[in-house]
């Protein structure tokens, strides 16, 4: 990774700078990929994502980069164009072109914040459950036992610790109240994994694809990140057992319960080799189980990973958003007590504690889960049915997942054109999330992530509008018709 200093260019401090020879060589050989400007806009938007040419560095000028890779002006011109055009590259006049990354450059709408007239395929978020207005009616009513006093919990409510360690004895893992750290959702449970774990320049071992905001946290903290593949059809273990054992990373980010994107799930042979070989090679695990609620089909689920843990290297993070509804905030991290400890002093530095009244909403809906499973269940399997449907009738060369469980289907495309796809779509009044949101390598051109959180009708309505977008798409490319066809 490139070390300078860190300032902005044109905010009057120091900069990160990259000669043309240096970004040169982290392009590589002469790139086989035609057009030329492609393949090398592609190439540094890839060193971009994985954080080998830090954000808010100032690139060459386009005639040394040219120099340095052999190739005229006009392809380094267009190159960087299209770095622009795609939110990794900003410029202004008298400073320079600086990197940037895609969520959060000046141009173009948030990933994951469509506009309300939008049908929104790209936030896996349920509607609240049956229940939730109950559970928080009598919160209120429990609220007057906790007023008398400052309302801080800096661990977590106690009752809630109970009911979130209790239901890992059911799912098949001891566990204490005082393993549990209650957090603001599973996003701040991850966040601070990855600060107690993580310093600048660890190597972090992550999936490809994988949640956006892992890889954010993993990023923030200067990790160098390595990936490992999955697919709908699961992990190569092979591979991944070789990434433990070259790489010796420092801790990895994983999500082995009905994966995001994808959808895979971990079985309990993989899950016992990947402790396994975290641990010989010194590695913690941070665990996203924020989908482990979450079957659609039946049989039975594994044990949490935590359950093949003898050392205390497994970080568990879970959530309610995705189960109950995403605007309760309450996530947890499942440690040692003395790693625990550690977390709230993390904590304590931006954040003093959770909202009482979310806790001891959450606490009685625990203690109604498997209806509100079952429940849930049912309404994703309609959902998910839907979708499949739809995209079989109407885009029937697109190649979907049929998850087994969690909120989303990872859908395969003939050609690379998602980010052109999700651009066109937003103007067909519905938001898909394009694959490279979920890359550490620019890839993933061919693939969307949509949701099936909204009911069937909506779905199929969404569906045609995709169809129509996508048709537009293809006649109308933002790359080179040929390209289409790589």
């Amino acid at each position: 990774m490139v070390r300078q200093r860190t300032d902005r260019p044109g905010t009057g401090g120091g900069t990160r700078r990259i000669n043309g020879r240096l970004l040169a060589r982290l392009i590589g050989e002469a790139p086989v990929e035609r057009p030329y400007y492609l393949a090398i806009a592609r190439a540094v938007s890839g060193l971009v994502l994985d954080g080998r040419v830090p954000t808010h560095t100032r690139l060459p000028a386009e005639r040394d980069l040219a120099t340095a890779l052999g190739v005229s002006r006009n392809t380094v011109t267009a190159a960087y164009a299209w770095l622009r055009d795609n939110s990794f590259l900003d410029s202004r006049q008298g400073a320079g072109s600086w990197t940037v990354l895609p969520d959060s450059a000046t141009r173009g709408p948030a990933p994951f914040v469509p506009a309300a007239e939008q049908i929104d395929l790209g936030v896996a978020a349920p509607p609240a459950v049956d229940g939730l207005r109950d559970a928080s009616f009598h919160a209120s009513e429990q609220l007057a036992a906790h007023v008398g006093g400052i309302g801080y919990y800096p661990y977590g409510l106690p009752e809630l610790r109970h009911a979130i360690a209790r239901r890992y004895v059911e799912r098949g893992l001891p566990t204490t109240p005082e393993q549990i750290f209650v957090t603001s959702g599973a996003q701040q449970g991850v966040t601070l994994a990855m600060d107690l774990l993580v310093q600048e320049g660890d190597e972090v071992l992550m999936e490809t694809p994988t949640y956006p905001h892992g890889l954010d946290a993993a990023r923030r903290n200067g990790a160098r990140i390595r990936t490992t593949g999955v697919t709908p059809q699961g992990w190569d273990m092979e591979y991944l057992v070789d990434a433990f054992r070259q790489r010796r990373p420092s801790a990895a980010y994983m999500i082995p319960d009905f994966q995001n994107p994808t959808g895979a799930l971990m079985d309990d042979d993989e899950r016992r080799i990947l402790v396994r070989e975290a641990r010989r090679a010194g590695t913690h695990l941070i665990i996203d189980e924020s989908g482990a609620e979450l079957a659609i089909d039946s049989g039975d689920l594994p044990a949490p990973v935590a359950a093949h843990d003898t050392d205390g290297r497994v970080l568990t993070v879970g959530s309610v958003a995705k189960l109950f509804w995403g605007g309760l905030r309450v996530g947890w991290v499942r440690a040692t007590p003395p790693m625990v400890t550690r977390i709230m002093a993390i904590r304590q530095r931006f954040d003093l504690a959770g909202s009482v009244h979310d806790q001891l909403t959450a606490t009685h809906l625990l203690a109604d889960v498997l209806r509100i499973r079952a429940e849930r269940s049912r309404q994703l399997r309609r959902n998910r049915d839907a979708l499949l449907v739809a995209l079989r009738e109407r885009l029937p060369d697109w190649r979907p997942s049929t998850p087994g469980g969690g909120l989303v289907l990872w859908a395969a495309l003939p050609y690379p054109v998602a980010t052109s796809l999700a651009e066109v779509a937003i103007r067909h009044g519905v938001h898909p999330a394009a694959g490279p949101l979920f890359g550490a390598d620019g890839t993933l051109e061919r693939y969307l992530r949509l949701a099936y959180t909204r009911p069937p009708d909506v779905l199929a309505d969404a569906v045609e509008r995709l169809a129509a977008a996508y048709a537009e798409t293809l006649a109308h490319p933002t790359q080179p018709r040929g390209q289409l066809y790589v």
